[in-house]
């Protein structure tokens, strides 16, 4: 048990950092680097604009506390919708997910797509590409998920593991443990059927709600730089500054997190450096135009399109562009040492608005904001040596004493609610309460719009 007058540091004022601390019945304190608190939580906004940079996000979870905690954060500034995706294939959009879709294919990519799916045969998947010949067959596999894929992960399929997948990729209807021809349109995972999202302020707005409950302080502008332990304290340190804890969690990157401790034995730098990540770019483009899209974000497997997801904010909220203007977030990862990325900020601008005017998803003579925002850390890489590094650091790390909690942290391809979820294991350990006492509120009434 904890003493009562125990002070814990949360390296990082993300979403993982804040739902601790916002939780937490002991003393902390949330030290963050930039001038603001978010992570990929973070929103912008402009001209009457919200755009969410790091990336779209959707709150939804099978996880009721974790679920309870976020909306009860939020108390009252959400919406119910009813998820509605689309993918962008041979110059027309057809429903998400595709292989629910095939119907609305021509008949000879239909056809293609139904015989090689059953009469699939493919041997056990050794890698991410094998598996998904494996469970969608050749059609749809060459079609839609090999190309999308290729260009989301910047990284060979072939090298890379597959279950991961499991969870993250939309599996087609099966009956009775055997493939049938029937693909349900309406079937869907019941965790994205209904999502929630805040009427105002877009995703930040929920990093905001937890800054506001936190009974902890809030460091900002405080970039972590050296940490060391001295008489069973942690003494952290941006160079100018330094901070003692009792107990230590980091949600920064592990990257950042290991090359603050000092001496590291060479096997766990080879590990942390053989670890693979994508960065993100987005463009965030506001039009003069009266335009509406009954759907949430579309999909782009295309070579030809820089971006692999473009979504739409005022779908989401009609608080996120002025009444009567239209709103589109193009989304494209990179390596952080890539070319692409890079690339100016002007260059990637130029092409992709000119894409979006092409495809007449914009008039690009009516555009009355645009601005590319990037992001360093977005994607996790499960590489075929993912388990074995991974499995290495966190021993470490483990060993250390410090406490892993988050995405980059865990260095583990995470949604907003396992963010959540996790965070609220690392508080009930710390409060040494029952799971979920923190965050029991219930959610408020729902205002669909």
């Amino acid at each position: 048990m904890l003493k009562k007058n125990t002070k814990v540091g949360i390296l990082g004022g993300g979403l993982t950092g804040l739902t601790i601390s916002a939780n937490l019945r002991l003393a902390n304190e949330v030290l963050e680097k930039e001038n603001i608190c978010g992570g990929l939580c973070r929103s912008y906004q402009a001209k009457g604009f919200t755009f969410d940079f790091g990336g779209s996000h959707i709150i939804y979870s099978k996880n009721i506390p974790a679920l309870d905690c976020i909306l009860g954060a939020l108390a009252g500034n959400y919406s119910r919708q009813k998820l509605s995706n689309k993918i962008y294939f041979k110059e027309r959009f057809i429903n998400y997910p595709f292989e629910n879709s095939l119907h609305e294919l021509d008949e000879k990519d239909n056809a293609a797509c139904l015989y090689f799916y059953l009469k699939n045969n493919y041997s056990q998947p050794g890698n991410f590409k094998e598996w998904l010949y494996s469970v969608f067959g050749k059609g749809i596999a060459e079609r839609y998920l090999i190309p999308y894929n290729q260009k989301i992960w910047k990284h060979p399929l072939e090298k890379m593991d597959f279950l991961w997948a499991k969870e993250r990729v939309p599996l087609p209807y099966q009956q009775n443990g055997s493939k049938t021809a029937k693909f349900m349109s309406e079937r869907r995972d019941s965790r994205e059927a209904d999502f929630y999202y805040p009427l105002r302020g877009g995703i930040q707005a929920l990093v905001d709600s937890l800054k506001k409950k936190t009974l902890g302080s809030i460091e900002t502008d405080f970039e972590v730089k050296r940490i060391q332990k001295k008489k069973n304290k942690w003494i952290v340190s941006d160079g100018q500054r330094e901070k003692a804890f009792d107990v230590l969690v980091s949600t920064i990157p592990v990257f950042d997190l290991i090359s603050c401790l000092g001496t590291v034995a060479p096997g766990i730098k080879k590990a942390l450096g053989d670890l693979r990540y994508n960065s993100l770019i987005t463009v965030m483009i506001g039009t003069r135009q009266r335009k509406n899209s009954n759907f949430f974000a579309t999909y782009f497997p295309q070579k030809e399109f820089l971006f692999h997801r473009l979504s739409f904010p005022q779908a989401f909220s009609r608080n996120n562009a002025p009444e009567g203007e239209f709103a589109v977030l193009a989304e494209i990862t990179a390596s952080f040492k890539s070319r692409l990325y890079r690339t100016t900020d002007r260059e990637i601008m130029n092409k992709v608005v000119n894409d979006l005017h092409r495809i007449k998803i914009i008039d690009k003579r009516k555009i009355c904001h645009c601005r590319v925002a990037r992001t360093r850390y977005a994607y996790v890489i499960y590489d075929k040596d993912y388990r074995k590094n991974i499995a290495m650091i966190r021993s470490f790390v483990k060993d250390s004493g410090i406490e892993l909690c988050g995405r980059f942290a865990e260095f583990e391809y995470l949604n907003m609610d396992a963010c959540v979820e996790r965070a609220l294991r690392v508080v009930d350990r710390l409060n040494k309460i029952t799971p979920g006492y923190s965050c029991r509120e219930k959610a408020y009434e729902i205002t669909d719009t």
